[in-house]
């Protein structure tokens, strides 16, 4: 699947989600990126956010992070 610039916006909206705890959320000001804007809203379209303008992941949208958080940790690591 490639990673078009709808998608890369939508992965870096995950990746602010501190996934030590459940009680910080993320919400889209005004003076946000448009893209930004956008990809919140097709997240929360999706089931993974609780607002259409950011708010905490939902269940889907925690194991979506998760995995997602993962995998970039994984493909950012140096391989000597």
């Amino acid at each position: 699947m490639p990673v078009n610039s709808q998608l890369n916006d939508e992965i870096r909206i995950l990746t602010l989600f501190n996934l030590d705890t459940s009680l910080e959320g993320i919400k889209a000001h005004k003076t946000a990126e448009p893209g930004a804007k956008e990809a919140i809203a097709r997240l929360h379209k999706k089931g993974l956010l609780t607002q259409s303008d950011g708010g905490y992941l939902t269940d889907l949208g925690r194991n979506c992070a998760e995995h997602l958080q993962s995998a970039l940790r994984i493909l950012s690591s140096s391989q000597d």
